[in-house]
């Protein structure tokens, strides 16, 4: 597969286009960014960690039967996606009260949602990524009610399979984000998951071991990083 010309670079990441128009290359960079962009650095190995990551995860959501873009691991900090035509609207479920949820209704960080919420978010930085609902969703055309409807249930799919594997790991699954599209219009998880994208807590000392270090300024962002893969059984 040839690699040609960059397609899009966003915060932490590289799209390239490649011979295969259905396929691009994914390319995962050590840039780290938080507050829609207002806090920016570059850490060692975080390309590579998130890449592999991303991979790991991508793969036991295949299995489990919910469809991805991932294909194949390319290098250390690159893979090969499908091209999807990206739907502008993110999928967020809490199992337990963290961040924006604690911050807009005042409850108790750490309190156990059950069930875990569904919220949905326009991909919309310049506006701070507004929190939607499904009928503003259709109204703007931002997505169908039967795209919204296989969101929501992938979204949970996906958090049965991986709250079990970090619970299992001594990991709790705090909340996560999930972007998706159509490929060949199938709804398609997208995006990366990576814990640059979701809250995972030591379900014994709650210490955190996600990008909240990076937000928070506690330091050991890879190290904790790396912990969370090993944990479930990632090779770094």
């Amino acid at each position: 597969m040839e690699k040609r010309d960059e397609l899009y670079a966003g915060k932490a990441k590289s799209v390239y286009r490649t011979d295969d128009p259905q396929r691009l290359i994914l390319h995962f960079r050590d840039d780290t960014s938080a507050f829609d962009g207002k806090k920016k650095e570059s850490l060692a190995r975080k390309g590579m960690v998130n890449n592999k990551f991303n991979a790991f995860i991508m793969e036991k959501l295949q299995a489990a039967g919910i469809p991805t873009h991932f294909e194949t691991l390319l290098s250390d900090d690159e893979c090969v996606v499908k091209n999807l035509e990206m739907l502008p609207v993110e999928c967020v479920v809490r199992n337990v009260a963290a961040g924006g949820l604690v911050r807009r209704l005042g409850v108790e960080e750490g309190q156990a949602l059950t069930p875990p919420t569904f919220e949905l978010f326009l991909k919309d930085d310049a506006n701070g990524d507004p929190m939607i609902n499904e009928s503003l969703a259709e109204t703007f055309g931002w997505a169908t009610p039967e795209q919204l409807a296989t969101m929501k249930a992938l979204t949970f799919q996906v958090n049965d399979v991986l709250k079990q594997l970090f619970l299992d790991g001594d990991m709790l699954l705090v909340d996560y984000k999930l972007e998706f599209g159509l490929f060949d219009g199938q709804v398609t998880l997208g995006d990366e998951f990576s814990p640059d994208g979701c809250r995972l807590w030591d379900a014994n000392t709650r210490e955190k071991m996600d990008k909240d270090r990076f937000r928070q300024g506690l330091g050991g962002v890879i190290e904790a990083y790396e912990e969370v893969g090993r944990r479930i059984g990632i090779t770094f």
